[in-house]
């Protein structure tokens, strides 16, 4: 089995409707970042940081899996490939469209943390500041999102996989943000194979074997397609 390992950013979800990170502001849906993305932003003002994620765990409710999730589902489903998905999205989207084999870097929406504790559980529709802990009833509950500042989830596995990979290809992200921008700088030291899939050319480029630029829904099913067609 071919050992793929596959970055999704906010440009896969883009056409599902749920808009990218941020804007060329410096904005996230009229928000400074460090306001709703920082644990400083948590602690100066939490319902201001709950009322921002319940309105993007209710629009993410509401999106649709596009071509491009559906296609990668089809690629994890073919027995010729071992797939890992590690995205940088805290949308549903991927498991949606029927992957199985998928790490949220970055948390999740449909997640609530304990702050104080470290307990885990799913996210109600509507979260508040007044929330208490299931675990510890402490009233201590943020959302389970990795923000600025904060380490990236299941770090180890990721790197392991992407060491162990035949290919690793990036689709639909900036390549801004770290530790995930330096993946492909990763794989390429551990001799992997690396394919850039995005909108338009991202920071890093010029770091991959090669690259394919244009919207995720035509490119990433065109790349499976081709993939699968593969005697």
């Amino acid at each position: 089995m071919a050992k793929i390992v596959i970055l999704t950013g906010a440009g896969i979800s883009a056409e599902s409707g749920i808009r990218t990170f941020r804007a060329s502001d410096g904005l996230w849906e009229e928000h400074r970042i460090d306001d709703v993305a920082t644990p400083e932003g948590f602690s100066r003002d939490p319902a201001l940081v709950h009322e921002f994620y319940n309105a993007r765990r209710a629009a993410a409710r509401v999106a649709q899996p596009n071509a491009a999730h559906l296609a990668l589902a089809e690629l994890e489903a073919d027995a010729r490939y071992d797939v890992l998905i590690v995205t940088q999205n805290v949308d549903d989207l991927h498991e949606r469209a029927g992957s199985q084999n998928v790490i949220h870097m970055h948390g999740s929406l449909f997640g609530a943390l304990c702050h104080a504790c470290g307990h885990r559980w799913p996210a109600p529709e509507v979260m508040t500041a007044t929330d208490s802990c299931p675990a510890c009833r402490r009233t201590a509950t943020r959302p389970d999102i990795v923000w600025f500042g904060e380490m990236p989830y299941q770090m180890e596995r990721i790197v392991a996989a992407l060491e162990d990979a035949d290919l690793f290809v990036s689709i639909g992200t900036s390549g801004n943000v770290y530790p995930a921008a330096g993946f492909v700088q990763g794989a390429t030291e551990a001799g992997v194979e690396t394919l850039e899939l995005n909108l338009e050319p991202s920071t890093g480029t010029q770091l991959f074997d090669t690259s394919h630029h244009g919207p995720a829904t035509q490119i990433v099913p065109q790349w499976v397609r081709e993939r699968l067609a593969r005697a």
